[in-house]
């Protein structure tokens, strides 16, 4: 929220939404308004103490106590530390719940962050809205990109600018449900955003699964959207059910792209069916 002893702010006010900053020697900051998940990221800082661990560590709780009220300066970056959850818990987090809220409007928007097959890492309004700086004469600029990069900058084969990757949607999820075991069942969002569905915050994160799983999934049409346009493996009887776990995945359409045997972090979609698995029923 605050960077620095300057006080720094990556929070946004106008736009409701984290950047990163260009600090300028000699110069105002400048807040770099792209709709990415550096805006998101923020959402993971989360963490719940729960009561009886509480009650087990007075010396920490005298530590906190004193934070809270003598460095105001820091703890002002904390959310919710005295306030009690829904079962006495304690809330330590870089985002409050209000700022939660309004984070998630553009999160869970489908002409946003929320595709078809999960989150994306860039947002679909940068399609027809490009982020362009200018600096010594130059032009830079940064576009919605749901496929391969269209830039050679890390090799070319790697893409931030709008694909959905693995690592960071399940981070979210594991953010998310965090979140909810301390806000507890009447804290609810629109999602998708404009939908008007109301859901809790694990109903969310299950929402997310369901979209991430949905990519190894046959359609109605028998397609499995993890596989594209390659005719072989949506097809062909020996191939069709030899499944790969891409690097990461279409921003728009879910199709696998880079590394096609990524099996460490996009193996965690058998964790995604797992869960879904045992808590669906109660949605």
């Amino acid at each position: 929220n605050h960077l620095g002893s300057d006080g720094t702010r990556l929070w946004d006010e106008t736009d409701n939404f984290y950047y990163d900053v260009l600090h300028q020697p000699d110069k105002e900051d400048i807040h770099i308004k792209i709709r990415s998940i550096v805006g998101l990221i923020p959402l993971f800082a989360v963490a719940i103490i729960d009561s009886e661990t509480l009650q087990r560590l007075p010396k920490f709780q005298k530590r906190v106590k004193w934070f809270m009220a003598n460095r105001i300066d820091l703890s002002a970056n904390i959310a919710c530390m005295e306030a009690c959850g829904i079962d006495s818990e304690r809330l330590l987090a870089i985002v409050s719940p209000e700022r939660l809220r309004i984070i998630l409007e553009k999160m869970l928007d489908e002409n946003e962050f929320f595709s078809d097959y999960g989150i994306r890492s860039l947002s679909h309004f940068h399609t027809e809205n490009p982020y362009i700086f200018n600096a010594n004469g130059e032009e830079y600029r940064v576009d919605y990109e749901p496929a391969e990069s269209t830039s050679q900058m890390f090799g070319g084969n790697s893409n931030w600018r709008g694909p959905i990757w693995f690592p960071i949607n399940h981070l979210m999820i594991e953010s998310l449900q965090r979140f909810h075991n301390y806000l507890g069942e009447d804290f609810r969002v629109e999602c998708p955003t404009g939908s008007g569905r109301m859901m809790n915050l694990w109903e969310v994160s299950l929402e997310i699964e369901a979209r991430l799983i949905k990519i190894f999934l046959k359609d109605k049409d028998g397609k499995c959207p993890v596989y594209g346009d390659t005719e072989i493996f949506q097809n062909n009887s020996y191939w069709q059910d030899l499944i790969l776990f891409y690097e990461y995945f279409h921003g728009d359409n879910g199709a696998g792209l880079g590394a096609s045997h990524q099996t460490g972090w996009t193996g965690l979609v058998a964790k995604l069916i797992q869960q879904r698995s045992e808590y669906v029923c109660e949605i």
